[in-house]
């Protein structure tokens, strides 16, 4: 694995994590409870994903002919990115519930 790769990676790692680490709504919009909501955390987590990939992309077109992709390959990416969001939602949802 080269540089480029790992360094995507991280992005994907962070970029996971980013939603369960903010009480704003796409880190701009304040919620009036001052709680973000759960659905707003997934759908912060999907744009942030098609977000990601769209850079992968850009970065795949610099370099030679993006390849043509089916849908296993997003169904995997997907799922990795969800697993890449596990430890900001363990620390935003059940870390704390176990202290109460």
């Amino acid at each position: 694995m080269d540089a480029g790769q790992t360094i995507l990676l991280l992005i994907a790692l962070i970029a996971a994590n980013l939603p369960f680490f903010s009480e704003r709504i796409f880190f701009i919009i304040r919620v009036k409870g001052g709680k973000k909501h759960l659905g707003w955390r997934l759908l912060e987590l999907i744009a942030l994903y098609f977000l990601v990939g769209g850079a992968a992309w850009l970065l795949e077109a610099r370099l030679s002919t993006p390849h043509q992709q089916r849908w296993e390959f997003y169904a995997i990416t997907a799922c990795m990115f969800a697993v890449f969001a596990y430890p900001g939602f363990v620390v935003k949802y059940l870390w704390n519930a176990r202290g109460r």
